[in-house]
C-alpha cells in the first residue's frame, strides 16, 4: 500500500489537546503516525501543509440524506464543507421501516425532509443497510431507525395508543435495527403521529435501546412555549428506558422565550448529568430552522388521519376550521402560528411548478401578494395542493441562545440539512461547518478552534459509536482535512442559499483524495458504517 505524508501542518487531532506542528502519515485507508517521526520509510506522496490546519474530516450526526444514495448523489455539497461522515434517520423520520399498507402515506409525509422517494425502496432496516453497502457512497454514512417510521409502518397516522401486539412489534423492529448496526434510535415527538405518544409508551418502546446500551436522539415535543417541559419529558423517557440521550438541535423558539428558557432547560440537563444520566445535545449555527409545513397542523385538527386532514384543507369549511385551530394555544403542542407568527415562516420548498411563485416569501407576504384571505388560507392551500410536501424555514431563534448552547462542553455541531427537492434550501445544507469556523471562531470568538473542531469530529463520532472516525491517531481511518482558516469559508445565506463552501485545500476519505483545491475528484470513497455492540 502507498504511504502519504502530510508535512508540517498545524495538527488538531479532534480531541481538546493543544494543536501541534508536525506530520500526519497515512498508509492505505489508515493513519499510521501523527506528530514527529514516521514509519521509517519514504513516502510515496508528500503534501506540504505549512500554514495549514490539518484535522479529521467533520462528522455530521444529524442530516437527512436517507434517500440520496439511491439518486445521482455526488456529495459535493457535503464534501466541499469538509463533511466526511454523516448519520441519517434523524427526527423519527427514517426511510425504513415501511409497510405496504402505509408506505405511500409515509413517503408523502417525509418528502419535505428526505426529498422524493426513489423507485422500489427497501422496506426493512436490514435491506436498507445492505443496499447502502452495495452502492458507491460519496461520504461515510450510518443510519438510525426512527420511531415515527416504526409507528407509521405499524399503524399509519392513527392517534390510538399501541396495542400490546403493536408494542411488541415496535420493540422487535428497534432491537433488530440495533443488532444490524444502527448507531441509535431517533424520535420526532413534535411530529405526527409521534406527538400522540406518552412518556410511558415511548419508554416501553425504547426498552431494547437500554438493554443493548444504545442511544436515543430526539426532536423534542415542543421547542417553543413547552420547550422546558419537553426537555424534562425526554430526560424522563431516557431514564425509564435506561439509555443515553442526545437532544437534537437543542434550541428555544418564540420571541417571548428567548434568553430565558434555554437556560432553564440547560439546568435540567445539568441536573440529570449530575445524577448520573448520560445526556448530551447538538446545535446548528443558524437562527432559522427548517422543516415541513405540516408541522403547523395542530394534532387536534389532524385527529389521527393525515390524509383526511389534508383533504379537508381543500374545503372552505376545512380552511375555517384550520384558521380557528391555529388561533389558540395548546398545553401539549407548540403553535408556531402564535409563538412565531406566519411572518417569520419562509416557504422554502414546493413540489408543484405553479407554486414556485411562493418560494423565498414568508407565508404572510405570499398571502398578501397573491390575493389569499390571510396567511392561514395560503398555508391551508399549500398543504392541500401539495399533499403536505411543502418545506419551510422558520426564523425562530436568537443568537445569544445559540451561543449558550455552543459553549456547552457536551454540545456537538450539526447541520440538520433536509433534502427537499428545491433550489431554495436552508443555507445549512451548504455551509454549516465552515460557518462555525468563520463566525463562531474567527469573527465572534464564541469558541476556540480546538473546541470547534472537537465539536465537529471526535465528540460526535464517539457519541454515535463510530469507531476510528473523527480523530487523528495511529490506527484511525484516514479521513483528513487540510485548509487555511483564513480562506475556508461558507457562502450560503438565507437570501442566496445554494452556494458551495470554498477554501478546502485537501480532503482524504478512507485514504482516497476526494477534494483538492475545491475540486471534487471522486464520489465513491465513502463507506456504509455499522456500529458493532
Amino acid at each position: 500500500m502507498s504511504v502519504t505524508r502530510i508535512r508540517g501542518g498545524l495538527i488538531y487531532d479532534g480531541s481538546l489537546n493543544d494543536p501541534i506542528l508536525g506530520d500526519v502519515w497515512l498508509e492505505g485507508d489508515k493513519i499510521i503516525s501523527v506528530g514527529e517521526g514516521g514509519p521509517g520509510r519514504a513516502a510515496d506522496r508528500e503534501i506540504d501543509a505549512a500554514g495549514r490546519i490539518v484535522c479529521p474530516a467533520f462528522v455530521d450526526i444529524h442530516r437527512h440524506p436517507d434517500v440520496k444514495p439511491f439518486t445521482d448523489w455526488t456529495g459535493e455539497v457535503e464534501l466541499r464543507q469538509g463533511i466526511g461522515t454523516t448519520v441519517a434517520g434523524n427526527c423519527g423520520i427514517s426511510m425504513t421501516p415501511a409497510s405496504p399498507a402505509h408506505a405511500a402515506e409515509q413517503y408523502a409525509f417525509d418528502e419535505p425532509v428526505l426529498g422524493p422517494m426513489c423507485p422500489n425502496p427497501p422496506m426493512s432496516y436490514r435491506d436498507y443497510m445492505d443496499a447502502l453497502e452495495r452502492r458507491p457512497l460519496p461520504l461515510n454514512m450510518a443510519a438510525m431507525i426512527g420511531t415515527g417510521s416504526v409507528r407509521v409502518s405499524l399503524k399509519g397516522f392513527s392517534d390510538a395508543p399501541f396495542t400490546p401486539e403493536e408494542m411488541a412489534a415496535a420493540q422487535a423492529l428497534i432491537a433488530d435495527s440495533l443488532d444490524a448496526g444502527a448507531p441509535g434510535v431517533s424520535l420526532g415527538i413534535m411530529y405526527l403521529p409521534e406527538c400522540y405518544g406518552s412518556i410511558d409508551e415511548f419508554s416501553r418502546m425504547l426498552r431494547p435501546v437500554g438493554e443493548k446500551g444504545g442511544l436515543i436522539a430526539t426532536h423534542i415535543r415542543g421547542e417553543g412555549d413547552s420547550m422546558v417541559q419537553s426537555v424534562a419529558e425526554v430526560i424522563e423517557i431516557a431514564r425509564r428506558a435506561g439509555c443515553a440521550l442526545e437532544i437534537s438541535h437543542f434550541k428555544s423558539c418564540g420571541v417571548k422565550n428567548w434568553r430565558r428558557d434555554i437556560h432553564r432547560a440547560i439546568g435540567l440537563i445539568e441536573a440529570a448529568r449530575a445524577n448520573g444520566q448520560d445526556v448530551t445535545c447538538d446545535f446548528y449555527p443558524y437562527e432559522g430552522g427548517s422543516t415541513a409545513l405540516t408541522t403547523m397542523l395542530p394534532p387536534a385538527y389532524v385527529g389521527g388521519d393525515m390524509a383526511a386532514a389534508l383533504a379537508r384543507l381543500g374545503t372552505e369549511e376545512g380552511v375555517e376550521a384550520f384558521r380557528r385551530s391555529v388561533a389558540v394555544e395548546y398545553p401539549d403542542w407548540d403553535n408556531f402560528a402564535l409563538t412565531l407568527g406566519w411572518e417569520r415562516i419562509l416557504i422554502s420548498g414546493v413540489v408543484n411548478e405553479a407554486n414556485r411563485r411562493f418560494l423565498g416569501l414568508t407565508v404572510t407576504e405570499a398571502a398578501r401578494r397573491f390575493g389569499f384571505e390571510d396567511a392561514a388560507a395560503l398555508a391551508a392551500f399549500l398543504m392541500h395542493d401539495e399533499a403536505g410536501r411543502t418545506a419551510i424555514i422558520n426564523m425562530s431563534m436568537c443568537q445569544e441562545d445559540i451561543d449558550a448552547v455552543a459553549r456547552l462542553p457536551y454540545s456537538a455541531v450539526i447541520s440538520d440539512a433536509i433534502y427537499a427537492a428545491t433550489d431554495t434550501p436552508h443555507p445549512r445544507m451548504f455551509g454549516a461547518m465552515p460557518k462555525l469556523l468563520r463566525e463562531y471562531v474567527g469573527e465572534r470568538h464564541v469558541l476556540t478552534m480546538r473546541q470547534a473542531i472537537h465539536k465537529m469530529t471526535m465528540l460526535p463520532a464517539r457519541r454515535m459509536g463510530l469507531a476510528g472516525r473523527g480523530e487523528l491517531r495511529p490506527g484511525a481511518f484516514a479521513d483528513v482535512l487540510m485548509f487555511d482558516p483564513a480562506r475556508f469559508t461558507d457562502h450560503a445565506t438565507f437570501e442566496d442559499p445554494a452556494r458551495l463552501a470554498t477554501g478546502l485545500d485537501l480532503m482524504l476519505l478512507n485514504g482516497r483524495t476526494v477534494i483538492e483545491d475545491d475540486r471534487l475528484l471522486t464520489s465513491g470513497a465513502g463507506r456504509c458504517l455499522r456500529v458493532r455492540r
